[in-house]
């Protein structure tokens, strides 16, 4: 007899809710505004080695600033709430609610590497613009680090038993994974930006 124990959850959804296609044209719409406006994250994304434009660092308000990101949150916070049930989480009759949101523009060629999000519960990514060729994003397994001898598994390997695991993002999908689930993006091969907003909740 074999247990299979300690599983790791990715949730993939679409977004829902009525107009969404308008929705996704409004916020690429914000995304790009910003990328031409944020002057303080065009500084740190070029600092910070970011092939592209986020407002990770330097925009915490943009639920406020703008009303396509404000219902693009309201549409997130039933989303996580599934999630949260799914994964048992006794949150002693609290919600996760939306710490932090920030948009993304990642320009042809550019990488995000490998990261987790520390001090959050759950993480995860709305896609906007996902052109042909776009990355997948890349999933690590959390004990790849305590692995020591044991052998690589092959190729053929069902996903759960996988080292790594790439998941192709449709526009309109949205992703949620535990925060301490280390992931990255490679190298952006389509001919145009890649379009996301990323979220944690606490």
């Amino acid at each position: 007899m074999t247990l299979s124990l300690f599983a790791t959850d990715i949730y993939r959804a679409k977004l829902g809710g009525p107009a969404v296609a308008a929705l996704l044209g409004d916020l690429a719409a914000t995304i790009r505004q910003l990328a031409r406006d944020d002057g303080a994250g065009r500084r740190w994304s070029a600092e910070n080695g970011y092939g592209g434009y986020t407002s990770y660092a330097s925009l915490d308000d943009l639920a406020w600033r703008d009303s396509a990101v404000a219902e693009l949150q309201t549409r997130l916070d039933k989303h996580v709430a599934v999630f949260a049930r799914q994964l048992a989480f006794d949150l002693k009759g609290r919600k996760l609610t939306c710490d932090s949101l920030w948009v993304n523009l990642l320009k042809p060629g550019a990488q995000h590497t490998a990261h987790i999000h520390p001090g959050s519960a759950v993480s995860g990514t709305v896609y906007i613009e996902v052109p042909p060729g776009a990355s997948a994003i890349r999933y690590e397994d959390p004990r790849l680090g305590l692995m020591m001898a044991a052998p690589q598994v092959k190729p053929g390997a069902p996903p759960a038993r996988q080292r790594f695991v790439s998941v192709a993002p449709k526009a309109g999908e949205v992703l949620l994974w535990e925060s301490w689930l280390r992931h990255d993006v490679p190298r952006n091969a389509a001919k145009s930006e890649r379009l996301s907003i990323s979220f944690n909740y606490r």
